[in-house]
């Protein structure tokens, strides 16, 4: 679900800006990693999630390793976020981010996804390395929490629902406590095509009838160089251009107000961006980074009016059987009786809301 949140890039032009300025360098970049790694890829598409990809920026750069003083910065960055997001659940404080101001609620209530960056320093320096942290909120009308964790959980159709980025997706495993999947994302346009094959572990918390929270975070990311081509090659984890090195998210949802809030934090971590062009690519990967969270919350609620669409037609032909079926004749005096089952159709059961236990 999660998951689009962070795009390699989107227009040429930027490429192309990027590619003029980022130029080789001696000195290594690298990224932190996560600390909670069982809920510790902060906010994830996720999800869906996510899948998590609005972090990636297109690079023409040097090689680099991910050094263990990135690592340990990550680390202590994603521990201050999970206490922050701890604090949510105390009763008086506020569930959502989007509460805060009372204008931001009423933007998203019409319609808008409101998206902003996290603290005052995004990204966030750290040594060889960069954190990324942004927030966003959407509103999906008419939705339930169930037909929100019907998408949020159904894995394999993550390749669908955030496309083109998502090239593949899996589920791994499922159970009471925690799911794992995995997903292939990749850029076409990237002038070297590299893409990432990562895997998820995820877990689903739930606070009462109408709320719930979610936390995933990547438990492996590895580049592959020249994907599609003759000479692909799957790199060792913490190898390659740095794109990403880590993804964490954190996906709140409320019901209320005749539909369903969710709200989605992306944090990931890349390797640093060389002192010279800061002044250029900053800007470009905030504008990259904004945008590609927008759309991953834009595609999620897209998926969940899709399969709402689908489960409503397949109850009004269900309806209008019965309908023909009750007004007989002659002939259907003879008949046997229609066994009519439930109006929910297997394909869309969703997954149960389960309260999970937090991971430590």
């Amino acid at each position: 679900m999660l998951l689009e949140e962070f795009n390699f890039g989107k227009s040429t032009a930027i490429q192309m800006s990027m590619q003029k300025t980022f130029q080789p360098h001696s000195k290594k970049g690298s990224i932190a990693r996560d600390t909670r790694d069982a809920p510790s890829d902060r906010w994830i598409r996720f999800r869906p999630l996510i899948p998590l990809i609005a972090l990636l920026f297109p690079a023409a750069i040097h090689a680099s390793s991910l050094e263990s003083t990135t690592l340990a910065a990550w680390e202590e960055y994603i521990e201050c976020a999970n206490i922050q997001a701890e604090q949510r659940l105390v009763p008086g404080k506020t569930f959502l981010w989007m509460d805060e101001v009372p204008g931001r609620l009423a933007k998203v209530r019409a319609g808008e996804i409101v998206v902003l960056p996290v603290g005052t320093q995004n990204p966030k320096r750290v040594p060889s390395g960069l954190i990324h942290d942004w927030v966003g909120t959407a509103f999906i009308p008419g939705a339930t929490l169930q037909d929100v964790f019907q998408v949020v959980r159904d894995y394999p159709r993550y390749k669908e629902w955030y496309r083109p980025i998502v090239v593949d997706s899996k589920a791994i495993s499922a159970a009471e406590t925690k799911d794992r999947f995995s997903m292939l994302l990749m850029n076409k346009s990237f002038f070297k095509k590299t893409a990432l094959d990562t895997e998820y572990e995820s877990g689903y918390v739930h606070i009462d009838s109408r709320r719930g929270y979610s936390i995933s975070r990547t438990t492996r990311i590895q580049e592959i160089e020249d994907y599609g081509s003759s000479a692909q090659r799957v790199l060792p984890a913490g190898e390659g251009n740095g794109i990403i090195w880590r993804l964490f998210s954190i996906m709140r949802f409320e019901e209320r107000d005749g539909g369903v809030y969710i709200e989605l934090e992306a944090i990931g971590l890349s390797r640093d961006i060389p002192f010279s062009v800061r002044w250029a690519v900053e800007p470009i990967v905030r504008r990259v980074s904004r945008g590609s969270l927008s759309t991953s919350l834009r595609q999620t609620a897209n998926a969940v009016n899709v399969n709402l669409e689908a489960a409503n037609s397949k109850a009004g032909q269900r309806t209008a059987t019965i309908a023909m079926t009750s007004k007989g004749d002659a002939r259907d005096q003879f008949r046997a009786p229609v066994s009519v089952e439930s109006s929910r159709v297997a394909s869309n059961q969703a997954i149960p809301y389960r309260s999970l236990q937090h991971d430590q």
